[in-house]
């Protein structure tokens, strides 16, 4: 049974800070450019990084006692302790400033935002806004604010069954298969335990989902890439995105963009070409 959720209590985490170093590695970027599909090369000191290699960096590390049933980390700790056991990652913002570059220290500045309570159509929903700044030796190389959403363990699985509206069209698009080597070498490069994304059996028999689940920061680091190679290699000064529904295992998948008059707008579909994450990138 779950716990019952606090929201006054949840909230006290809200100003909360943690601060955490790394160092961008030639190997990370050979791992992070391979599993983006680039080509992988002898990346040197002071080439630039994929953009979205901060999510490579400075991840929590806790030994194998302290890790709960789904993988992550115990509740608590920098994170408020949500008593919802499903927790995925629902969108975010990011602000390019600065490349990260192969040898680069970097520092991240991390900051609990904010912490809301929703009622959506699989029950309650619990959104924790984490605030990151990420400086290298040249000062600040991002600002991002990350969403991340706790829910209830039901029956029903995110993303509804309502009918879908016909798959957008695209001007540009890419397409790859979600492979769980791939899926794989993402949670390796970032130390993420999380098991939905590796364990079949615990997330179709314990979370109640038809497969794997493909991470929602790696769609955004395919789209965000994407983005870029539009705009001659430069980064978005700013990408806004969020989650739309879940992307599994073993089919095809693609990554779109369309051109606005602000700038683009991108996604990532299934098999059937129903958008799992949307995003806009403007320069």
């Amino acid at each position: 049974m779950t716990e019952k959720l606090d929201i006054d209590h949840l909230r006290q985490w809200i100003g909360r800070t943690q601060d955490a170093t790394d160092i961008v590695t030639a190997q990370l970027v050979k791992g992070l450019r391979a599993t983006l599909f680039q080509e992988v090369g002898e990346p040197k000191k002071g080439d630039a990084a994929p953009f979205t290699v901060h999510w490579c960096l400075t991840q929590p590390v806790f030994p194998m006692s302290m890790l709960g049933p789904d993988g992550h980390p115990t509740r608590g700790g920098f994170l408020p302790p949500v008593p919802l056991p499903r927790r995925m990652w629902a969108g975010g913002e990011i602000e390019f400033i600065e490349p990260l570059c192969v040898g680069d220290e970097t520092t991240r500045t991390s900051r609990i935002a904010d912490v809301t309570v929703k009622t959506g159509s699989t029950g309650t929903l619990c959104f924790v806004a984490v605030e990151h700044t990420i400086t290298s030796p040249r000062g600040i190389a991002i600002r991002e604010r990350q969403d991340i959403v706790y829910r209830e363990m039901t029956g029903s699985q995110p993303g509804g069954a309502k009918t879908p509206p016909p798959p957008p069209g695209a001007q540009h698009r890419e397409t790859h298969v979600s492979d769980p080597v791939l899926l794989f070498r993402y949670s390796a490069l970032t130390f993420n335990g999380h098991r939905i994304h590796y364990d079949r059996d615990y997330v179709t028999k314990v979370e109640g989902y038809p497969g794997l689940i493909f991470h929602g920061p790696l769609q955004a680091a395919l789209i965000v890439e994407m983005a870029a190679k539009l705009r001659g290699g430069k980064a978005p000064k700013k990408f806004s995105y969020r989650g739309m529904q879940p992307l599994f295992e073993g089919t095809e998948f693609s990554v779109n963009a369309n051109e606005t008059d602000a700038g683009l707008e991108l996604w990532t579909a299934n098999a059937e070409g129903q958008p799992t994450m949307k995003g806009t990138a403007v320069w």
